[in-house]
């Protein structure tokens, strides 16, 4: 069988970890997933490293342009371009990415195993999968609101709405060891998080289900919801306010992200309209996640 193709990794170096976390964010914005994979990872000086991987030779003077407006002209001057094997390429991307804490809560590659301390909960991601994990400011609001959650007592009925990799479906799963219901518009998404479910040894407890919104009969088969976790983006919680509301149970809490800091007012409007009142807020790189009751 001949070799994968070889796919091209442009690399530059910038400052601080704020700083990557929002060029990742920008220059992920810029691309499908099929077509670029992104990863940020501190380096022995404090410096941080962004690598971007492509499948086909890009436009690299487009590249660069990209480069320029999201971390400067510095940078896109000093950015390097080599090729490498398709193989080693999803490995060499994120073998350098710390594991991310959110409350009692730890995303990590399989290549930091070993190093979780006894009293947290690891959450493993293949590294194939591991883009939109833990490393973006919603997914980290999210786990750091559901740690606060959990530890004020334990939801009985539980869903991650638009689960992605099944981050919280799994973080969930593992902090209470009962059923969790995770659903997603896209196919690919739910089979992504049975096999992370799987892989961190909630795969019985996690049950992913290909769904649009609340329409399928799965929703009404498990709930009304104590706990719904939608870490989507603005216009969709806007829409799934009143039928998320219609599947809540009596004082249900409700965690969103995928909110950009300025589109949280228009969303925290669309669910008090249903009776669901803000909690608590917090924002991480500009991005919010918001905690809500449901009062009505």
């Amino acid at each position: 069988m001949p070799d994968p193709a070889p796919t091209t990794r442009a690399s530059f170096v910038i400052g601080d970890e704020a700083t990557a976390r929002r060029v990742t964010d920008l220059l992920g914005e810029c691309f499908d997933e099929a077509e670029m994979a992104i990863a940020a990872f501190e380096r022995p000086d404090k410096s941080w490293e962004i690598a971007l991987h492509f499948g086909e030779l890009p436009n690299l003077d487009g590249i660069r342009d990209l480069v320029a407006q999201a971390a400067g002209d510095d940078a896109a001057k000093a950015m390097s371009v080599e090729t490498i094997a398709a193989k080693d390429w999803v490995a060499a991307s994120l073998e350098g990415l710390v594991p991310v804490p959110a409350g009692r809560f730890i995303v990590h590659g399989s290549h930091d195993r070993d190093r979780i301390p006894p009293n947290k909960l690891g959450i493993e991601i293949e590294a194939a999968l591991a883009f939109g994990t833990g490393h973006h400011g919603t997914t980290r609001g999210c786990l750091t609101l559901l740690d606060l959650v959990l530890r004020a007592g334990p939801p009985n009925r539980v869903l991650d709405l638009g689960t992605g990799t099944g981050v919280l479906a799994i973080a969930a799963a593992k902090a209470l060891r009962q059923p969790v219901l995770a659903t997603d518009i896209d196919r690919q998404s739910v089979a992504v998080a049975k096999e992370n479910a799987r892989l961190n040894g909630v795969g019985t407890l996690v049950e992913a289900v290909h769904a649009t919104g609340f329409s399928a009969p799965v929703f009404d088969a498990w709930g009304p919801f104590d706990l719904v976790l939608a870490n989507i983006l603005a216009n969709p919680l806007r829409a799934l306010a009143q039928p998320m509301s219609e599947h809540l149970a009596p004082s249900a809490l409700v965690i969103l992200s995928g909110l950009l800091q300025p589109q949280a007012q228009s969303v925290i409007a669309a669910y008090r309209a249903r009776g669901c009142v803000l909690l608590r807020q917090i924002v991480i790189e500009g991005w919010s996640s918001l905690l809500l009751a449901k009062t009505f």
